[in-house]
């Protein structure tokens, strides 16, 4: 492990701060198309749930990235107003923080730490930054990249280097990052220079585990860790 101070720490956002969730998928855009054209709310459902599917593949296998209206355009389905709303209705329930995130976060800038978010998402960043806002934790990020934004998605080394620039950090050595996934997060964080600290609580569906699985310099229980770690490998560079 290098020995140089971390100055930055770039988290995922699902399942790492937000806590995990199981969704069923069909169930939530079925609730989306019975808005839409309750008629054909089945089939389109069914249709959207495929084109979501084959961008998280594309993710996994090519780390290219997608947005929800290119999953609403291969499925040739157009979103009404109402419908989007009841999309980010369905998926309200599914954004709630780790219950110690807020806190973890303050303790690491108050650090004079950078922070920042890293998350693999077809939303855009609006709908993040809403979120973030709702839950206090708008204010506390130095930086964000959502790959909606950006052509790649994590483990693609340009997606990390976008979040090292977006907190305005230069040299990996220096970031820490904290996500749920051995591929994505990781490997991924691993790959672009950066140390890495695993959060396993998600149960991440098998078609969405990638090729490699990399081994973190640490493995945490709680967000609420991360300081104390973060402290303990400063003080040894010191």
């Amino acid at each position: 492990m290098t020995d140089a101070n971390i100055e930055a720490v770039l988290f995922d956002w699902g399942g790492t701060l937000a806590t995990w969730h199981d969704i069923d998928l069909h169930n939530t855009w079925r609730a989306v198309t019975t808005v839409l054209d309750e008629p054909r709310a089945e089939e389109l459902a069914a249709r959207l749930v495929a084109a979501e599917g084959s961008v998280w593949r594309r993710s996994r296998d090519e780390h290219r990235s997608s947005t929800l209206e290119e999953v609403c355009v291969l499925a040739e389905v157009v979103l009404s107003a109402e419908a989007l709303a009841e999309y980010e209705r369905q998926w309200d329930p599914h954004t709630v923080l780790e219950p110690d995130a807020i806190d973890t976060l303050r303790a690491l800038r108050e650090r004079g730490l950078k922070v920042g978010v890293l998350s693999n998402t077809i939303w855009s960043r609006r709908r993040h930054e809403a979120i973030f806002a709702r839950d206090g934790v708008l204010e506390l990020l130095d930086g964000a990249v959502y790959t909606s934004e950006i052509a790649h998605t994590k483990p693609h080394p340009e997606a990390f280097l976008a979040a090292m620039a977006a907190v305005g950090v230069t040299d990996p050595s220096r970031c820490l990052f904290v996500g749920d996934r051995l591929f994505d997060d990781v490997w991924g964080a691993q790959n672009a220079g950066m140390r890495a600290a695993h959060l396993p609580h998600s149960a991440i569906p098998l078609e969405q585990i990638g090729h490699t699985e990399g081994t973190p310099e640490a493995t945490i229980q709680r967000l609420a860790e991360l300081p104390a770690l973060i402290d303990s490998w400063n003080d040894k560079a010191a």
